[in-house]
């Protein structure tokens, strides 16, 4: 019940993020032009690599206030969240450190592959969105407890909050400055650093404060025995970087930041499906968890075979925005981007396979059982580059996706595999891990 409250809150929430972000892509293009804007995605997609230095805390911590509040221990719960912020606290000053240190050795003209004339611009440009990425890295683990908890509609206000702060002050910068790369980082960077803080201040004075943080309860010995399991999805973390967050990357080098733009705005457009499917999903993170501690696995069949229906009306859909595409990306962005239909068919393709996905990974990365998720996505990363590569050099953005997608295919066979086999009590080996 819990579960479908926060799904159709947070589809009335996410429905306006998607709004926000849809315009918030039309308006940064008019400020910038879309050569640009593919250097700042590129950009913008390693600084969110250092996602990874949390060794996995966030999502171990998901798990464990899902387990601790399943058996009704709420100081636990707390003790867990303070450790969790201490030792990620420590995390983003190192990392802070250590960047100030290589941002005077790295070229990111050459990262990037674009004009040497915007050396300086671009090195601003990464200082200032690594610099609001270590502070937000600490800040977003109150979206970890809103989840966690099975409050995702709180987490899904945040996000749309911030969207629409950043669609503001970019408004703003349109009519105030000529377009820049460092005046877009610093507006787009700022605003989820004043959400996420507006937030933790108002839930964890009124709604979560059985659970505020406090350095008297934080103890390394709990954090540790969230690391046990954070580090499983750490290197998971890792391997998706590989596996999706290259892509940029790659795209850039095969064919010009000028071909990370179309990929961008068809990934956007796609995304809509994306948003509906973690509408519907991110609950049961947390509800498979509790109904796994208590062994409901009656409740967890019949989640999954409706969730499995719910896709089915999702890739319809799906369908129906590639038939729909040339004209959407027209009334959207008018004739600023030209979006190849090749690549609306493959990344349709990569949003449904991933849909399907979702389902069972989250299945389980609530109860635990990643061992066989952690060879297949380091695996898949690893594969992954040397494939897009290739694929990228004979079809552009195009063939990188498709690589992906083919990857993402193996790896939802066998994800699939270890669920039936785990709910029907035959995991052994590594299915059982």
């Amino acid at each position: 019940m819990k579960a479908k409250k926060n799904i159709l809150a947070s589809f009335i929430i996410k429905g306006g993020s998607v709004l926000t972000s849809l315009a918030l892509v039309s308006i940064t293009i008019n400020y910038i032009p879309p050569v640009e804007y593919g250097i700042w995605l590129t950009l913008s997609s390693i600084i969110v690599w250092f996602n990874f230095f949390d060794i996995g805390l966030g999502n171990g911590l998901k798990n464990k206030i899902a387990e601790a509040l399943a058996n009704n221990d709420k100081l636990l719960v707390r003790i867990y969240i303070s450790s969790t912020y201490l030792v990620l606290g420590f995390i983003s000053i190192l990392l802070y450190g250590l960047f100030l240190i290589s941002n005077q050795f790295i070229s990111w003209v050459k990262v990037v592959n674009t004009n040497p004339v915007l050396e300086s611009e671009l090195s601003l440009a990464a200082l200032i969105l690594f610099s609001a990425f270590t502070i937000q890295f600490v800040l977003q683990l109150v979206n970890v407890v809103c989840d966690a908890t099975q409050n995702s509609k709180l987490s899904a206000l945040s996000l749309f909050f911030g969207n629409l702060l950043s669609l503001l002050l970019i408004y703003l910068l349109t009519k105030t400055t000529n377009g820049s790369i460092v005046y877009l980082c610093f507006a787009i960077s700022v605003s989820p650093l004043i959400v996420f803080s507006v937030f933790s201040v108002i839930l964890y004075s009124t709604k979560f404060r059985d659970f505020r943080p406090s350095l008297k309860l934080a103890k390394f010995s709990y954090a540790k025995d969230i690391a046990r399991l954070g580090l499983k999805f750490f290197f998971i973390q890792l391997g998706l970087i590989l596996f999706y967050n290259a892509n940029n990357i790659i795209i850039a080098q095969t064919s010009g930041p000028e071909a990370v733009t179309p990929y961008n705005i068809a990934f956007k457009y796609f995304g809509v499906i994306t948003m509906l499917s973690g509408i519907i999903m991110t609950p049961f993170w947390s509800a498979f968890t509790d109904a796994y501690t208590r062994q409901d696995f009656k409740w967890i069949k019949s989640t999954v075979k409706r969730l499995e229906k719910i896709c089915l009306i999702l890739l319809a859909l799906c369908l129906l925005m590639v038939v729909m595409s040339s004209y959407a990306y027209e009334l959207w962005l008018g004739d600023k981007v030209f979006v190849p239909l090749t690549l609306s068919v493959v990344l349709a393709f990569y949003t449904i396979v991933n849909l399907y996905r979702t389902i069972y990974c989250f299945y389980l990365n609530g109860i635990g059982k990643i061992g066989l998720q952690l060879y297949l996505v380091i695996s898949a990363g690893l594969l992954n580059i040397p494939i897009a590569l290739y694929f990228g050099s004979l079809w552009g953005a195009t063939g990188v996706i498709l690589a992906t997608s083919i990857l993402c295919v193996i790896c939802g066979i066998f994800e699939k595999i270890q669920y039936h086999k785990l709910v029907n009590g035959t995991a052994s080996g590594i299915w059982n891990r």
